[in-house]
């Protein structure tokens, strides 16, 4: 019985990884790493799974199921989950081991997440992402100097990675403002309150029947699926929509009466003076539909966008979404043992995001050290082709050794050319015998003189010539 060949692919909504995207990937990484130590964070480094129950249901838009959007596993008794971001394991910690912190505590941490997504994937949406993740921890109160701060990192990042100040928005905004004008409608009941707050968090993602959402039911125009609403009546759904459209502090101000959303305001305008800074305070705005998804923020929210459309796997344009987003919080360690007296705030860069972005604006400049290639016509000259290729490495010239000679010349350049190496230092009968070698310059443009036989002695100054 002939045995069945398998099927090579993935499940949908994860991918596999190489070349630019991985290049790219590693440049945000430093670049992110680089402005979390610089502001003071410090590594933490988090286990994958959690128990199921520490994770909790802040992702689900089913409060009475929280691992619908989550992978979750059986562990002989109980259910353990993997993490869908890495907040949730932050405040687990910080339970945990408080007594090891100084705070604030200030972490950051740059990891794979995992969700288990439902919608079709397409504009750098997947169910296993990375995240560059910086936090800090209070024992009480987050202070206002804190969510200032996350602006500016979040500022002094993008401009890193070469984004124009036109590029990129940070919306900004207070869940209290929101939960006030929830009370004054009288909107009591805790599942809808969730409902309202996640349907808020698609204003700008739905273009038709936005209002369906607060209502009993939206149907996709596109799917035909359908999504149960918050019920609202049609009075507190209208005067929701024209809360939403106010994008200006002072409008809010005249808008808002309830000492709750005063509350927020006053933290806003705290944060607005502390940053004082052209150079960050142009990039951000009050936007009163950023009220974030997760549903563990409590406060202070935040959600960079960037001002342009990209293309999907389909070449149409679409938005891409949020790629720098966080918020305060001030129940996410309370639930635990040990936790309840501590708050924090904190943002997650979406790196998996970032270079589906970046792949396609090609602004980036980065720095691949690909590598030079000896090419041996005889297995008998290896010894001499390693010690070529310890030179090599010894001057940081990254150096691979073709371990095939019965492969001709030719098809050896041809396999250094698909892998774009600069250069290929070959070692034929004449090189061997005197002890020299021809350098050919891959990267040189047709016609140009890209071959010369040299001295060993002079192997590294010739050869970054052309690196």
């Amino acid at each position: 019985m002939s045995k069945k060949l398998l099927e090579p692919g993935l499940p949908r909504g994860f991918e596999d990884s190489f070349g630019k995207s991985l290049i790219i990937e590693k440049k945000i990484k430093e670049v992110i790493e680089k402005n979390f130590l610089r502001y003071g964070y410090t590594e933490i480094k988090t286990s994958p799974f959690e128990y199921s129950e520490n994770i909790g249901g802040f992702l689900t838009d089913d409060l009475n199921d929280f691992s619908k959007d989550i992978f979750t596993f059986d562990d002989k008794d109980r259910k353990i989950s993997l993490r869908f971001d890495l907040s949730a394991p932050l405040a687990r910690v910080v339970s945990e081991k408080y007594l090891e912190f100084a705070f604030p505590f200030r972490r950051f941490q740059i990891a794979e997440v995992f969700r288990n997504e439902t919608s079709k994937t397409g504009r750098g949406r997947y169910r296993s992402f990375l995240q560059g993740d910086f936090d800090q921890i209070f024992f009480g109160k987050v202070p206002s100097q804190a969510n200032a701060e996350i602006l500016q990192i979040i500022c002094d990042t993008m401009f890193d990675l070469k984004f124009k100040k036109d590029q990129f928005k940070i919306n900004i905004f207070n869940r209290k403002i929101i939960e006030g004008l929830l009370n004054d409608l009288k909107i009591k009941d805790e599942n809808q309150r969730f409902k309202v707050l996640r349907a808020i968090d698609k204003y700008d993602r739905i273009d038709e029947n936005f209002i369906d959402l607060l209502q009993k039911e939206r149907v996709d125009p596109i799917s035909g699926d359908k999504i149960t609403g918050a019920n609202l009546s049609n009075d507190q759904a209208k005067l929701i929509i024209e809360f939403l459209k106010l994008k200006d502090l002072k409008d809010l101000k005249l808008e808002c009466k309830n000492e709750l959303q005063k509350e927020g305001i006053t933290e806003l305008e705290e944060i607005f003076k502390i940053l004082n800074d052209n150079k960050y305070l142009d990039q951000v705005r009050v936007d009163s539909s950023k009220v974030r998804g997760l549903n563990y923020y409590d406060s202070v929210t935040f959600e960079t966008t960037i001002n342009f459309k990209v293309k999907n796997k389909q070449n149409k344009p679409v938005d891409l979404g949020s790629v720098a987003s966080g918020g305060s919080y001030a129940k996410l360690c309370s639930r635990f043992k040990g936790g309840a007296n501590f708050e924090g705030t904190g943002c997650s860069f979406g790196i998996s995001r970032m270079v589906y972005l970046l792949l396609q604006l090609d602004q980036l400049e980065t720095d691949q050290k690909l590598p030079v290639i000896i090419c041996t016509m005889n297995k008998e000259y290896f010894s001499y082709a390693n010690e070529i290729a310890s030179i090599l490495r010894n001057n940081n010239i990254n150096t691979e050794v073709y371990s095939d000679p019965k492969k001709n010349l030719g098809k050896q350049l041809t396999f250094a050319n698909k892998k774009g190496n600069p250069v290929a230092c070959i070692i034929g009968d004449n090189e061997f015998k005197d002890q020299t070698i021809t350098l050919k310059n891959l990267m040189a443009k047709k016609g140009e003189n890209n071959q010369t036989t040299i001295k060993k002695e002079n192997l590294i100054n010739e050869v970054k010539k052309y690196i």
